[in-house]
């Protein structure tokens, strides 16, 4: 059956949750999670199931971070169980922020955490009889997203997504506070840039440029900039044509910096005031599909 439109995601949604999916599961269909791990989790599950009951699971997707961590998939059928299969391979990391994708197949779901293969679990039952997801456990979600075969994925909601991109920061930050911007790098991308302002002042520049292939961090104060900080312990995190996370998070000493879920830099603060760094600019290269501040 054709798919002629995307579901709009779920924002923001309240853990436990329990949600339709439009027009059930479908070849092709890939569903993102993006959100936070707990910092002391004990299980998570996400549930790809038939009606609001949980009676009918077709996809148990159970991360338990006891015993060091491991990944229980299974289903159920009128109530009851079926054999365990179990990856004895932890993916999530306790406090970080995750993307969780699951993409239907004709004959199994595959699914990838921060954008690497995970596991693939084969349909033991139609998958078109899918027509609820629920998660539940130690995470936060920041949304649900439902992207069709040969559809780009769509930025909601696009009016408010303008870019240069200007948001306030209620309450500026403070030690646990953390801020998420989700986009896709235009493939043509030059430069980008994230800037928590403090006034006139910028307290954290992250300024991604594809020409040099580096991620600049600095601080500007009365319009001068500061030294430039440029190594990075990895590859550049960012790709033209590709979509990202970044989840910045606010320590008493520095803000730390994930990519797609993994941590990429730590950024000590020059400008000390804290709660007065309450705006939020986002320009440059790309598209904004999600800010959560």
């Amino acid at each position: 059956m054709a798919f002629f439109s995307t579901q709009p995601p779920y924002m923001n949604p309240v853990i436990p949750f329990t949600g339709i999916i439009q027009g059930g599961l479908q070849n092709g269909l890939q569903i993102t999670l993006q959100g936070t791990v707990h910092p002391f989790p004990n299980r998570i599950a996400v549930n790809f199931q038939t009606g609001f009951s949980g009676n009918d699971i077709a996809f148990h997707f159970n991360p338990r971070f006891e015993e060091g961590g491991y990944v229980v998939c299974n289903t159920k059928q009128n109530g009851k169980w079926g054999p365990e299969e179990r990856k004895m391979q932890m993916p999530f990391q306790k406090g970080m922020p995750f993307e969780l994708c699951f993409l239907v197949q004709r004959s199994e779901f595959k699914v990838m955490v921060n954008k690497n293969f995970f596991v693939q679990y084969s349909h033991r039952v139609p998958y078109h009889l899918v027509d609820t997801i629920s998660v539940s456990g130690c995470l936060h979600l920041s949304f649900i997203n439902f992207q069709t075969p040969g559809i780009p994925p769509m930025a909601y909601p696009t009016p408010a997504y303008t870019i240069p991109f200007f948001t306030s920061i209620p309450n500026g930050f403070y030690p646990s506070k953390s801020i998420n911007i989700s986009g896709v790098v235009l493939p043509d991308a030059k430069r980008f840039h994230i800037n928590l302002r403090c006034g006139g002042d910028i307290a954290f520049h992250l300024n991604p440029r594809f020409n040099e292939k580096v991620v600049v961090r600095n601080t500007q104060i009365n319009n001068s900039w500061g030294p430039e900080e440029r190594s990075l312990p990895g590859r550049m995190p960012f790709n033209r044509g590709q979509s990202f996370s970044v989840w910045i998070l606010c320590e008493g000493h520095c803000f730390k910096v994930a990519v797609d879920g993994q941590h990429i830099c730590e950024y000590y603060h020059r400008l000390k005031n804290l709660p007065d760094i309450n705006t939020l600019e986002v320009a440059g290269d790309i598209q904004l599909t999600h800010v959560q501040t």
